[in-house]
Formats: structure tokens, C-alpha cells, sequence
């Protein structure tokens, strides 16, 4: 189920929960897609704890962050500004897709009845 954390929903998509898994699609590029408009920071590397929770958060995004750092999307530096909301919006976004994928694994284990 690996599918289901590279790209938002798919882990829905992939067990047939259509309605769920657009919901998560759209709530996490939403997120996501707001974060990156506020000029939040994607973490590339981590100095201390609280960069290394970031980057942890912002890697649960799958193939959206790395596209995204591809295209040099994100602010380099966070500022005490919006940007500060954009990078918590951009973390969110991560953290969301991981408990979508283990709520799409429960769900095909069979640990949890949809």
C-alpha cells in the first residue's frame, strides 16, 4: 500500500472508497496547494528537532513534495509572517496523508470496517 502515501487518496482509489479517497485528494493538495501560495518552507534537510518533525511531516506529502522541490517551489527560509502559516499548512498536508495510508491499510487488513 505504498501507493497510498505516494499519492494523496490513492490508497482509497486503489480499494474502490471513491468518495473518500477524493476527499482526501482534494483536503491534502488543498492544503498543500495554500501552504506553497503562503510561501511556506519545504524542509530540505534538518539542523535541530523542529526541523527534523518538518521534514518528516512534508515527506508524508510522497511525490507532491518531491515535485515540488523539483520545480523550487516553497521559500528557501521561513519568516515570521504568513510563510510561518504556509509551512504548518505544508506539514499538516503530510501528516494527513500518512494517517490517510494507514487508515486505507486497516481498512484492506481488515482491522477496520468502512
Amino acid at each position: 500500500m505504498i501507493a497510498g502515501w505516494l499519492v494523496p487518496g490513492a490508497g482509497h482509489f486503489l480499494l474502490r472508497k471513491w468518495y473518500r479517497g477524493a476527499l482526501l485528494a482534494v483536503s491534502i493538495l488543498g492544503m498543500f496547494a495554500l501552504g506553497i501560495a503562503m510561501q511556506g518552507k519545504l524542509y530540505s534537510s534538518a539542523k535541530d528537532i523542529l526541523d527534523l518533525l518538518g521534514l518528516a511531516g512534508d515527506l508524508g506529502n510522497g511525490l507532491v513534495y518531491f515535485a515540488s522541490r523539483a520545480l523550487g517551489l516553497g521559500a528557501d527560509s521561513e519568516q515570521v509572517t504568513v510563510a510561518d502559516w504556509g509551512s504548518r499548512f505544508i506539514v499538516v498536508a503530510g501528516m494527513l496523508n500518512v494517517i490517510a495510508a494507514i487508515d486505507a491499510h486497516n481498512i484492506r487488513t481488515g482491522r477496520k470496517i468502512s
